[in-house]
């Protein structure tokens, strides 16, 4: 063998969930495998998840329920029957992760520090005997016809290998080096790839009020977009003011449809506070809480509806002089406080970008990769797993447990017939 050139049965491109799952289980097939990063740690983004807590997967146990979850989940539906929420589980317990539930089918590790889950992968993998080539970035692939030949590493080292696994993430998060590096190499080897584009991302907006209401979270809020003054749609769950706009799992996960309305105009959100009062009904609460402290001054009324933080932005808002009495107060000046409860203006021009992004919407095209083996069906040779591929889904482990089955299923058929 050359002194720069490497062979394997199977070499991996990117050290993220799905690359090491997808390293993983083909070196516990027997396979001499490679996993090659560009950064100096594996898993960097996934030490990100869950405010390093990592919401490391999705319990949801009907899977044709869960696959509706994602765009193209029909794709990922076989990859999810062979290794779904329950294998998932079943796995790492086996890896020595416990794992718990949490609302909305969230699943954390019990040590809730995503630090213990890479580390844990990492070990597993040493033990596996999978080569490590850290700090190793791919500058070319070679390819023939209908085969890569071999990767050529920017130091002048080249890995060659029978099977070849893609799983260099999307372009969320760029710092933790998913740059969108494996798109290129795609399209450059024949592949389709649908316009990466930013998703599960805040929303930013310079309406004053947001100032006032920063840091605060707001448990069941809904939210409806319009434009042109025409309701779009609406969605409803935890939402969290920012000084920057708004975010929370809710509004993370109608970004893509706001991105996609914003490229036809700017877009008005409107927060309802109380989505389970119609505005009749919450006029009676709010005249009733009035009329029972008419003796005191507005400013320290309707502390029975809202937190102090909240009801002072309401009435900040409506302009109203908060040192009248709540006997004082109009028909016409409730009926303000009413409107501004039931629908907080938040103009939109723009989302953030990849760099707030937990996931990138877009990538390969699903119909040029086998949803069984997750094999190219360009190139016999080639796989993909995990954000590389055009599959997202919405907050809440999704889309690392996407990640998971479709590396499972990459290293397990990379190495199938050897």
């Amino acid at each position: 063998m050359e002194k720069n050139k490497f062979e394997f049965d199977v070499a991996v491109v990117g050290g993220g969930p799905a690359g090491m799952m997808a390293a993983l289980r083909a070196a516990e097939k027997g396979a001499r495998v490679v996993l090659v990063e560009k950064k100096d740690v594996f898993g960097t983004k996934l030490l990100m998840t869950g405010g390093g807590r990592c919401n490391i997967s999705q319990a949801e146990s009907d899977l044709k329920k869960l696959a509706q979850s994602y765009k193209n989940g029909r794709f990922l539906l076989p990859a999810l029957r062979k290794f779904g929420p329950e294998e998932f589980s079943r796995y790492f317990e086996r890896l020595g992760v416990g794992l718990k539930v949490e609302k909305n089918g969230r699943v954390f590790p019990k040590s809730e520090k995503a630090s213990d889950v890479v580390g844990t992968l990492r070990k597993r993998l040493l033990e596996n005997g999978v080569n490590f080539f850290m700090e190793s970035e791919v500058a070319e692939i070679g390819f023939s016809g209908s085969v890569i030949e071999k990767l050529v590493l920017k130091d002048g080292r080249e890995v060659v290998a029978q099977n070849y696994i893609i799983a260099t993430g999307g372009k969320s998060y760029p710092h933790s080096g998913s740059t969108g590096q494996g798109y290129g190499w795609a399209e450059k080897i024949g592949h389709t790839v649908a316009e990466p584009e930013p998703s599960l991302v805040p929303v930013k907006s310079e309406a004053e009020w947001l100032a006032d209401l920063q840091g605060v979270s707001l448990s069941d809020a809904k939210v409806g977009a319009y434009q042109d003054g025409k309701k779009i749609f609406e969605s409803q769950g935890e939402m969290l003011v920012a000084h920057f706009g708004l975010s929370g799992p809710m509004v993370l996960n109608i970004s893509g449809k706001i991105r996609d309305l914003l490229k036809s105009g700017d877009v008005v959100l409107k927060v309802d506070l109380k989505p389970h009062m119609d505005a009749e009904k919450l006029d009676e609460v709010v005249r009733a809480d009035l009329e029972r402290n008419a003796g005191k001054k507005l400013a320290n009324c309707l502390g029975d509806l809202f937190s102090e933080k909240v009801r002072d932005a309401v009435l900040k808002l409506s302009k109203i002089d908060t040192e009248k009495h709540a006997a004082k107060v109009s028909r016409e000046e409730r009926r303000k406080i009413v409107f501004l409860i039931k629908g907080l203006e938040v103009p939109v021009k723009e989302l953030f970008g990849f760099d707030r992004a937990m996931v990138t919407s877009g990538g390969i095209s699903t119909k040029e990769v086998d949803s069984k083996t997750m094999r190219s069906k360009k190139i016999d040779n080639l796989f993909f797993a995990g954000e590389v591929l055009d599959v997202d889904g919405p907050t809440g482990g999704y889309n690392l447990l996407a990640c998971w089955s479709t590396g499972y299923a990459a290293g397990e058929n990379s190495f199938r017939g050897f």
